[in-house]
Parts: C-alpha cells; sequence; structure tokens
C-alpha cells in the first residue's frame, strides 16, 4: 500500500508553514536559522514528491542542489551567528548592528 503524494505535499506545506512563523515570529538567531533550514527541508520533500509523482528524476536532482546551498548557508550562518554571540551572550536578531566594524 503505497502513501498517496496528496499527504507528503501536506505534510510539506505544514512544515513551510511552521518554518515562516518561526521565522517571522522569533528573535532568537539560532531558532530562526533553524526555522528557514526546516523550509528548505519542506521544499526539498515537495521536489521528492513532485519526482515521484511524475516518475522523473529531476526533482531528486533539484533536492542535491537545495542541499549544497542549504551547507553554504550553514557555514556562512553560522560564522555570523558566532560572530554575533561572541559579542554579545544574549543576541537577538535584532543585534545585527553589532557586525559593523
Amino acid at each position: 500500500m503505497s502513501i498517496p503524494g496528496s499527504w507528503f505535499l501536506t505534510l510539506a506545506a505544514v512544515l513551510f508553514s511552521v518554518g515562516v512563523v518561526g521565522v517571522l515570529v522569533r528573535r532568537n538567531v539560532i531558532v530562526m536559522f533553524m526555522c528557514v533550514e526546516m523550509m528548505l527541508n519542506a521544499v526539498n520533500l515537495t521536489f521528492v514528491t513532485f519526482a515521484r509523482m511524475l516518475g522523473d528524476i529531476g526533482g531528486q536532482v533539484l533536492v542535491f542542489f537545495v542541499l549544497v546551498v542549504a551547507a553554504a548557508e550553514v557555514v556562512v550562518g553560522l560564522g555570523i551567528i558566532v560572530s554575533i554571540f561572541r559579542r554579545r551572550v544574549g543576541a537577538t536578531a535584532d543585534d545585527l548592528h553589532l557586525l559593523r566594524g
């Protein structure tokens, strides 16, 4: 028995919505960063679902590229987050002005 693709798309929509709400509502930089990663994983789930429904491998290839971009985002994002937290331990997203020289 196979799970219908609409269930996967619904799950991806819920994950993406939770990620968007987390980015818009939370002020903690690390939580916002995790919410962006959750949104990228929701997009990956959508690509894989459409690839399975259409019988095409193109969606899975796009997932590979999204994972590469996500890895680069993690490197740059964590570098920025670490530099913020070195200057101020309880930093929030509003404290980005601390990065100015």
